[in-house]
């Protein structure tokens, strides 16, 4: 298996996922779960870009 480039950063957002998922289990609408990340990544000083198109 490959390194991680960005190891820390990387634990860190998979952790927030967790924990918006721990916290608001699953049946909800996509756009609710954005909405969490957003706030999560955000309290957590996590620089990011919301639906940024890759083309």
């Amino acid at each position: 298996m490959n390194k991680l480039i960005h190891k820390e950063e990387s634990y860190n957002i998979i952790g927030k996922c967790f924990e918006v998922h721990n916290n608001l289990g699953s049946g909800f609408l996509e756009i609710v779960y954005k909405d969490a990340l957003e706030f999560e990544f955000k309290k957590a000083g996590i620089p990011y870009e919301r639906e940024k198109n890759m083309r």
